[in-house]
């Protein structure tokens, strides 16, 4: 029996990456997914936008482990496209069990580069629409009788890492997120916690545009800011996926307010 047989997940930027490898995981343990994703560009991101063939493919790979899957083309900064999602995965899976709001953008640069746009696009997405999928998902686990909800933070989330002003400020606000919801939600035996991921690499990990050698020269001191302790560079997305899973899992059944490192280390300097 697989470790969240017979539940059902709700997964936020679930086209490719962190999102897609945190669906087809929780399915391989037993899971139904609901999946959203923008499928679009946002203004200022460096990397390729996911595709609405990257959710078809998401969506392929759970059918392929025998789970169903309803997947949405849905922006979580559009309240009514994205309670539109979650009431219709809910409406054809039975139930919610899992959130994971995972959705989220990085727009790299040194911070006096860093236009208006960018601050608003970063915390409209990365905040907005995480409390988004918090608020509009959560009615579900308390009709469910609990469960859990792991957001996607970062380990920007509990440093200040450079070149990234607007991440970092958008992923501490998760962390106050996580704490503030897991204090109002307990009463309903729902657990809230966060994941902090080092680099990870997928299109976001792997950003064209982020000169972070040309700015480290130029700034040498915060080059250390960046380096994990443990002797690797960058991280997969089944390490987060499986972090995840056990904050969703029944093993977690205690576990609240906790913010999860995947780090490599990288926190501790």
């Amino acid at each position: 029996m697989g470790r969240v047989e017979g539940k059902v997940a709700f997964v936020t930027g679930a086209a490719r990456g962190q999102g897609r490898s945190h669906a087809v995981r929780l399915a391989q343990e037993g899971a139904d997914i609901i999946a959203v994703d923008i499928c679009d560009a946002v203004p200022g991101v460096g990397y390729p936008a996911a595709t609405e063939e990257d959710l078809a493919e998401t969506v392929r790979q759970v059918e392929a482990l025998d789970r169903r899957i309803v997947a949405t083309k849905a922006d979580i900064r559009d309240r009514d496209a994205l309670k539109g999602a979650i009431d219709a995965g809910v409406a054809q899976l039975g139930h919610l069990d899992i959130v994971v709001g995972n959705a989220g953008i990085c727009i790299t640069s040194p911070w006096d580069e860093v236009t208006p746009e960018i601050w608003r696009e970063t915390l409209d997405i990365n905040l907005m629409g995480t409390w988004n999928t918090i608020q509009l998902s959560a009615p579900h686990l308390i009709e469910a009788g609990g469960g859990s909800i792991v957001l996607t933070s970062s380990a920007a989330g509990l440093k200040g890492l450079p070149f990234l002003t607007p991440y970092v400020a958008s992923k501490h606000g998760v962390v106050g997120l996580m704490r503030a919801f897991a204090a109002e939600l307990a009463e309903y035996s729902i657990r809230v916690n966060s994941v902090h991921p080092t680099g990870v690499d997928t299109p976001m990990g792997q950003d064209p545009t982020a000169d972070f050698a040309k700015w480290i020269g130029e700034h040498p001191k915060l080059g250390g800011m960046l380096v994990n302790q443990l002797p690797v560079e960058i991280t997969e997305p089944i390490d987060i996926s499986n972090a995840v899973l056990f904050l969703a899992s029944d093993e977690a059944r205690y576990v609240t307010a906790l913010t999860m490192t995947v780090d490599a280390g990288n926190t501790q300097y």
